[in-house]
């Protein structure tokens, strides 16, 4: 990787040394035009940081990765940049009690999405600039002590070329043609940020009257390109805005503090969002340029307010080191949901959480990378992969399961001391325990030491004994479980649900009972007695997080009745329990795919049927016996069309089995009719085809032959943007070519041309099910090649090389033990490039384990 890594022990030592006073950045960015003369590569930084040393006379370091440093001043003592500067770090020696820095520098504009991104717009030439910091990428941009718990203000200063215009985290004003902004509070650096170019923008306000008298307003702004403007729905964007706002006054009592409230929809963007205090940065694909479900305007919502909740938990108050990330993250991603129900217009957003959001996290507590919420962060590079779903949704699922322990008002009354204590400043674990026991009365050590401290997720399975007649519950127990790598059993709060069908054919609940489940075994006595039930539920209400199982009568009532289950949170969570049992190996895929193609058609829910499309796409692809693949395929693609049909016209359910539909799409008859829409020689009643749809229809056509390349660039000239070029690109890789792949390969392994963007459409195109013959050959050069590409590429982009280009699809036990003697020659490895591999083995043994189940039901 460029520049080198920063450790938890240098960080430490050097947080002990130093405290920062505030920092001047100077960007100048007229280069970003270019004058002819190819691309710009470089922009001036000129950076004058004010700091304090604890041992006047001692030395430490400055961190900055750019091409060139031309001047180095220390205290007014100017010093050699070919000394102190090694590309990546600043040697600082001999410190006086209070110091100044200044450091004029080139750094590099990015094509990666991390620094200082560049973007040229293909629709009408024009360039777009933003930063993406996080962890630790400020540096790219301008010289600093590049750790979150050496906080202090910023003053941005930027020239930009003539027309554009320019935002920080602060107000800022064009003055003598320099952009100059107000100086922030005390933040740490990789939640700075500049955004500039020939934006569109947008405007309303936020005003809120408090009790005391005061008033507070706060500017609001949304931003995308111009190019995107057209479908830029930002009326909705400060509908849920004005709506978080409202709802975190109500709950945090303390006003927002960073003064404005921008947020821009950028290209090119390798995350969600990042919650840079007065200007968020949000990937421009929030913004839809064709017909969506509510589902996607529903995660839009809650990203919007999982970055709104971080002004508070991250911003205001930020965690020490990487260690404690999930002190914001879990949080935020438990806000976010929390405030979409209680503000929004989305009122089952806890069943988008508990199908979709608890998937991520239930698959990355079962990987052998594995890790307690909080994490043991060596440095830098750990922490760049630690932004995963254990320290996401787990995190968000133990704070939803800590609501239920504590009780509502003492958590949030916990926040609210936590932020007025500690405001502007940072934190451990200690600090947030502290005020919660304050606040709940509780004893927070025990609960903290099994639920942040300990890795692995828990199984909950139901045991019912019935009395003699058959009819009623003599003992109900719950047993819990542990894998044998991460052995803790946790305290559950949970609630059990007992299920029977009523005269009308749905499947009601009839009985629930709260309880505390800690042991192996537990009774829940107040179920003694009751009616048998046709289903019992653990963990009804998703109150905790755990797999769960069933029993076999619960299970043979899913089988034939899971459509009949009228409460779509509790059949969400027996949605997520079936594929949990897939996933292990102990539901046959084609079990599953089954239970999609009879039950999907009655889910009411979109964003729980969108997710049994991809499960479904999963389950056929990865764990079905490859004696099986081309029937299920067939049978899925013969569902889906009969869905489609099916499905009103015009509805957001007959939008999503139409892309599922031309996602398994894989037969003649099935290309001739994605043909035949497009072409419009053939129509489906109410079924709209935008441009979206249009790109959905053409890649399997692509991946199946029946697309050329003159095809694909007809689209692009009907389609010449930037979200138009990405898919084109991926529609080009994805054409069964050995010639395709060869050329597919080179440009994302053995050059570094492409954009962020355009290599993860690369590779999203060249990895196909359907190809897995004509991609074999890449299963022994990927191991070749991986470790260089780790070690001269930048880490977003060695990461989507060594995930997206795993030879997943070569799903045989040879591939594993290619994997296994891998990493055997390559233990001193960079830690995080070897966690990488290891989870990419762990999927493959996973598909291995599931297809031999699936192998077995064949001989029923």
């Amino acid at each position: 990787m460029p520049g080198e890594n920063l450790s938890r022990d240098e960080a430490r030592e050097r947080a002990a040394l130093l405290s920062v006073d505030g920092y001047d950045v100077f960007l100048d960015l007229r280069s970003a035009v270019g004058d002819g003369n190819g691309e710009p590569r470089t922009f001036r930084s000129v950076t004058t940081v004010r700091f304090r040393c604890a041992e006047p006379g001692t030395s430490s370091f400055a961190d900055l990765i750019a091409p060139n440093v031309t001047a180095v001043s220390l205290n007014g003592r100017d010093l050699d940049p070919g000394e102190v500067f090694d590309g990546a770090r600043i040697a600082l020696e001999d410190l006086a009690a209070e110091n100044e820095l200044v450091v004029d520098a080139s750094c590099a504009y990015s094509r990666t999405g991390e620094g200082m991104h560049r973007f040229v717009d293909p629709e009408d030439g024009e360039v777009y600039l933003y930063t993406q910091y996080e962890p630790a990428d400020a540096r790219r941009v301008f010289a600093n002590f590049e750790q979150p718990d050496l906080k202090a203000p910023y003053r941005f200063e930027v020239r930009a070329p003539e027309g554009w215009t320019v935002w920080s985290n602060g107000a800022g004003e064009l003055t003598d043609g320099v952009w100059r902004f107000e100086e922030t509070k005390p933040i740490s650096t990789y939640i700075t940020c500049v955004v500039a170019g020939p934006y569109h923008y947008v405007t309303d306000s936020y005003t809120r009257d408090f009790e005391d008298g005061t008033k507070l307003e706060i500017p609001l702004g949304a931003m995308c390109r111009k190019g995107l403007a057209p479908h830029f729905d930002a009326d909705d964007v400060f509908l849920v805005t004005k709506q978080g706002l409202d709802f975190f006054h109500d709950h945090f009592d303390y006003p927002y503090p960073f003064g404005k409230y921008d947020q821009a929809f950028v290209p090119e963007y390798n995350l969600g969002a990042m919650e840079n205090p007065g200007l968020v940065t949000f990937r421009e694909e929030y913004i839809f340029r064709g017909k969506v479900t509510q589902a996607s305007y529903e995660a839009r919502a809650n990203v919007i307010l999982h970055e709104m909740a971080h002004m508070w938990f991250g911003d205001l108050v930020t965690m020490v080191w990487w260690d404690d990330l999930w002190l914001k993250e879990s949080f935020a991603d438990f806000m976010g949901t929390f405030a979409n129900v209680g503000a929004t217009r989305f009122k089952d957003a806890w069943i988008t959480f508990a199908n979709r959001r608890k998937a991520w996290a239930y698959r990355a507590d079962q990987l052998p990378s594995t890790h307690p919420i909080t994490a043991d962060i060596r440095d830098l590079q750990d922490a760049k992969l630690n932004f995963d779903g254990i320290t996401y949704a787990k995190g968000a699922s133990v704070l939803k399961q800590l609501v239920a322990y504590v009780g509502q008002d003492a958590f949030l009354e916990g926040a609210r001391r936590y932020f007025k204590r500690n405001a502007y400043g940072n934190t451990r674990l200690g600090d947030l325990l502290s005020v919660l026991a304050e606040t709940s009365g509780r004893d927070m050590t025990q609960w903290s030491r099994s639920w942040l401290q300990t890795a692995g997720v828990n199984t909950l399975t139901p045991q019912v004994l019935l009395d003699t007649t058959g009819g009623r519950i003599a003992e109900l127990a719950v047993v819990q479980e542990a894998p044998e790598a991460h052995p803790t059993l946790r305290p559950h709060r949970i609630a059990v649900g007992l299920y029977r069908r009523t005269p009308a054919g749905t499947l009601e609940r009839y009985a629930r009972v709260e309880t505390d489940v800690h042991e192996p075994r537990t009774v829940v006595a107040e179920l003694a007695g009751a009616e048998a039930p046709e289903l019992v539920l653990v963990n009804d209400d998703d109150l905790t997080f755990c797999k769960i199982r069933f029993d076999e009568t619960s299970l043979d009532t899913l089988r034939g009745h899971l459509g009949e289950l009228a409460d779509p949170l509790a059949r969400a969570l027996c949605w997520s329990a079936l594929w949990n049992l897939t996933r292990d190996g102990l539901l046959p895929a084609r079990d599953f795919i089954g239970l999609v193609l009879r039950f999907a058609g009655r889910e009411s829910d979109i964003g729980v049927l969108q997710m049994l499309h991809a499960w479904a796409d999963t389950a056929l692809t990865h764990y079905a016996a490859p004696g099986w693949r081309e029937t299920g395929a067939r049978l899925l693609a013969e569902g889906a069309l009969r869905e489609l049909r099916a499905a009103g016209p015009g509805s957001e359910h007959q939008l999503a089995w139409a892309r599922f539909f031309a996602a398994v799409a894989a037969a003649e008859p099935e290309l001739t009719l994605l043909r035949e829409l497009l072409d419009g020689t053939a129509g489906i009643e109410g079924l709209a085809v935008d441009q979206e749809l249009r790109w959905a229809f053409l890649e399997p056509l692509a991946a199946h032959g029946a697309a050329d390349e003159s095809v694909l660039a007809a689209e692009l000239a009907r389609d010449d943007t930037a979200s138009g070029k990405r898919h084109q690109v991926r529609c080009l890789a994805a054409r069964p070519s050995a010639a395709v792949k060869a050329q597919a390969w080179a440009q994302v392994v053995e050059a570094d041309t492409l954009s962020n963007a355009l290599v993860e459409a690369t590779i999203a195109g060249f990895a196909r099910p359907s190809q897995r013959e004509l991609t074999a050959p890449y299963a022994q050069l990927y191991f070749a090649a991986i470790e260089r590409v780790w070690r001269e590429r930048s880490i977003q982009i060695g990461m989507d090389v060594v995930r997206g280009l795993f030879p997943a699809y070569q799903d045989r036990p040879e591939t594993l033990d290619a994997t296994d003697a891998w990493l055997a020659a390559h233990e001193d490895a960079a830690p995080a490039l070897r966690r990488l591999v290891l989870e990419s083995r762990d999927d493959l043994a996973r598909a291995l384990r599931a297809q031999a189940c699936d192998a077995a039901a064949s001989d029923r």
